[in-house]
């Protein structure tokens, strides 16, 4: 927010920075798959799932998720950092992927929605919510998609826009535009 903008901006701004280099390290760690080196970008005590912390159980399910060995290739796109304070923000960042699935390669665009916190002078993850825009392999076409169901599915629609409460508020508001519009055009007749 302003609040450490306005009282320290040299502050904010590295704050920013470091937070914009924490995303890229994540997708280059990813694209390496360098999983110690991805799991040192979380705060220590990462909840994983409902019942497991740490970074080694991080890592573990990290190489789960990626035991069909095949390539990957993540691309840090938009970035919105909203500072707390000097040791809290959050984030949104948008990232295309490109995945190797056996003879198909799937392009993903998904949305991370973040929570950073600052320990020891080091700004980490405290945690990614993976929200898929869409996958499909890339002679597809996104918006003719199946849903995907992400994560049992890397290919289909996704859940976004929908779920954000900005393209609710949107589509409701076009409803009602389009409403009045049959209305008045009935009127009209």
């Amino acid at each position: 927010m302003t609040g450490l903008r306005d009282a320290d901006p040299l502050a904010w701004l590295v704050a920013c920075e470091e937070i914009r280099q924490l995303a890229s390290r994540y997708a280059v760690s990813m694209n390496h798959r360098d999983l110690d080196a991805l799991v040192e970008l979380f705060v220590p005590d990462v909840r994983v799932g409902r019942e497991l912390t740490g970074r080694a159980a991080l890592r573990d399910n990290m190489a789960q998720q990626l035991v069909d060995g095949h390539r990957t290739i993540l691309q840090v796109t938009n970035q919105v950092i909203d500072v707390v304070d000097a040791d809290h923000a959050t984030g949104v960042v948008g990232t295309r992927g490109e995945i190797e699935r056996g003879d198909e390669w799937v392009i993903q665009v998904i949305e991370y929605h973040d929570t950073y916190e600052r320990r020891d002078s080091t700004w980490l993850f405290v945690r990614r919510r993976h929200h898929l825009w869409y996958g499909a392999d890339m002679l597809s076409r996104p918006n003719v998609l199946p849903d995907a169901n992400w994560p049992q599915n890397q290919t289909g629609k996704g859940v976004l826009p929908e779920i954000m409460p900005s393209w609710q508020a949107w589509t409701d508001e076009r409803e009602a535009i389009l409403h009045r519009a049959a209305q008045q055009q009935q009127q009209q007749q």
